[in-house]
């Protein structure tokens, strides 16, 4: 009997949605349009890979017609794992260390109000990685940093009450490496920035609009940390020179 892992994910469009999902949260049309295969094809195989854990749906929360998957990275590597270490002990799969950067990132998150999900991720990366990333965070309507957000941070160890809220056309001439949206509906609205940087969209639901709004930012902070940690790997591959990080 094959691995879990080469039984769901050996076929070659269960392989490419993996690979497309590992680098952002999409909906079922990119994905046929990417593959270029019919969206009940597509869909049958995204089923596939949610019976196995290894891909979950989320309703949009700017059009609830819509449903965007996103790959479980965490579950993707305790397969892989399973996988090594049945062929032979030796191959039990360790996760090597991030390798330092060689030239420093910019890296902005977007979110409608730049007042939660934003201001949370732009926090942790800095935390976690201040001396190889320059994070910043904006938003489409910017409201103040909600209350909620910085109780959450700040139970993480990480201080954001002095944080403001920044508008999208702060940041219009500005030059980053990455791009990442965290609400559907920025994503609609987010405009294109110099240089052409690399672009992700996470699509997390906002928890100020949770019936237990504190316990949702908790799991907002749970959710962006286990992103920023595969993230933290991609920003590592990035190679730039000093003139192309900078405004």
């Amino acid at each position: 009997m094959l691995p879990p892992l080469l039984d769901v994910a050996g076929h070659p469009i269960r392989w490419f949605i993996l690979r497309e999902l590992a680098r952002s949260d999409l909906r079922v049309r990119e994905l046929s349009a990417a593959l270029d295969e019919r969206q009940n094809l597509v869909s049958y195989h995204i089923g596939r890979l949610r019976s196995r854990g290894l891909v979950r749906s989320r309703r949009s929360s700017f059009d609830g017609r819509d449903t965007y998957y996103r790959v479980e990275l965490s579950r993707c590597r305790q397969l892989l794992a399973e996988t090594g270490a049945a062929l032979h002990p030796a191959l039990r799969l360790v996760a090597p260390p991030a390798p330092r950067q060689v030239a420093r990132v910019r890296v902005l998150f977007l979110c409608t109000g730049n007042s939660g999900r934003s201001q949370m991720a732009e926090a942790l990366l800095r935390h976690t990685a201040a001396d190889a990333v320059d994070t910043f965070s904006a938003g489409s309507r910017p409201r103040p940093v909600h209350p909620h957000a910085v109780r959450t941070m700040g139970e993480r160890g990480v201080d954001i009450s002095g944080a403001r809220s920044k508008p999208l056309s702060e940041f219009a001439a500005d030059r980053f490496d990455h791009v990442v949206s965290l609400c559907d509906r920025v994503r609609e609205v987010c405009p294109e920035f110099p240089g052409h940087p690399e672009t992700a969209h996470w699509s997390v639901p906002d928890p100020a609009r949770e019936p237990e709004p504190l316990a949702a930012f908790a799991r907002v902070a749970d959710e962006l940390a286990e992103r920023l940690a595969f993230f933290l790997h991609l920003l590592a591959l990035r190679r730039t020179s000093p003139g192309e990080s900078t405004r």
